[in-house]
């Protein structure tokens, strides 16, 4: 099994290494378009590989998708983040044009690969994905559910004090500040986390994870890496092990939830497939309303994109 890793900055090479140690593949392939970044990494992590015990086999290359042949897994990653003084359109123009290249590239030397996208704006690029590759959308989704997740059962984990192993959650709905966790659908050791937390409480948690990215940004000056790139790891893993994983995930929605021709995150089935499954939960009025509100926003998004192809 083979997986490519687009993108060797630091959600990359963060994505890359977490799938050597799981020891799952035979080769991982990082790739970049800047000389001899994703060679340097490859080499420093293929060198850990008698100390952490792993034989997955790491390479480099700076731009060469020859090099990415018969992949099964593609992670995408690739892209600029947001910039002082650069407006949405800006950064969705810039980094459309790198996800549609490298896109083509990997059909080319890939074309039954599954594509993995964690490039921002997520769910417009997964959007952009998808109209380039031209394959069944179950084989291209993006990743923001899993990182969103992730945030929302460590905020829980610290509030209530407990092993974030024990909390079970999902969440819906765009990657960004219109996201929508479900406290309904969220539990510890089984027992509704309603019952744990005073509504006051949850309701601030809630609202930081909507705000998880911003928060990292703010503290760090830069974008989170170490979540986003195991999340994609996690979704990797999933496949190659058809473990058929109810994961959310950013997929391509035809009638689901009353949303059609929308990449939305929603929770599904991840298996050797990809997604084989969308799970519709039984949302109740509050709930349909914010991932409507949710629908709206990532949908002016897309009309972006689509308005920048149709002017080319």
């Amino acid at each position: 099994m083979k997986v490519t890793v687009v993108g060797a900055g630091l959600v990359g090479a963060t994505c890359a290494e977490a799938i050597a140690h799981k020891d799952i593949v035979n080769e991982v392939v990082l790739l970049d378009v800047k000389e001899n970044l994703a060679e340097g990494k490859a080499l420093d992590m293929w060198q850990m590989s008698n100390i952490k015990l792993f034989d997955t086999r790491i390479t480099g290359s700076t731009n060469d998708y020859s090099k990415t042949a018969n992949s099964d897994i593609v992670v995408l990653t690739a892209g600029i983040p947001r910039k002082p003084g650069m407006s949405r359109d800006d950064l969705i123009s810039i980094n459309a044009d790198i996800v549609k290249t490298s896109t083509e590239n990997i059909i080319k030397y890939s074309p039954n690969a599954i594509i993995i996208v964690v490039s921002n704006p997520l769910d417009v690029m997964t959007y952009c994905a998808y109209l380039t590759a031209k394959m069944d959308s179950s084989k291209v989704f993006g990743m923001a559910g899993i990182l969103d997740t992730a945030r929302y059962s460590a905020f829980l984990a610290e509030a209530l004090n407990c092993s974030p192993k024990d909390i079970k959650a999902i969440l819906m709905g765009g990657h960004g500040d219109t996201m929508v966790p479900l406290p309904r659908y969220t539990t510890v050791s089984g027992i509704p986390v309603t019952e744990l937390i005073e509504k006051d409480k949850l309701e601030a948690i809630v609202d930081r994870t909507k705000k998880g990215g911003t928060e990292i940004v703010n503290l760090l000056g830069t974008s989170a890496w170490y979540a986003p790139g195991v999340a994609a790891a996690q979704m990797v893993e999933a496949i190659i092990r058809d473990q058929k994983r109810i994961f959310p995930c950013c997929v391509w929605l035809q009638g689901e939830y009353g949303l059609k021709d929308i990449y939305l995150g929603a929770p599904v089935k991840l298996g050797k497939k990809g997604v084989e499954e969308i799970i519709e939960l039984k949302l109740n009025k509050e709930e349909m309303e914010l991932v409507n509100a949710s629908a709206t926003a990532v949908r002016e998004v897309m009309d972006v994109l689509d308005k920048m192809n149709a002017a080319k």
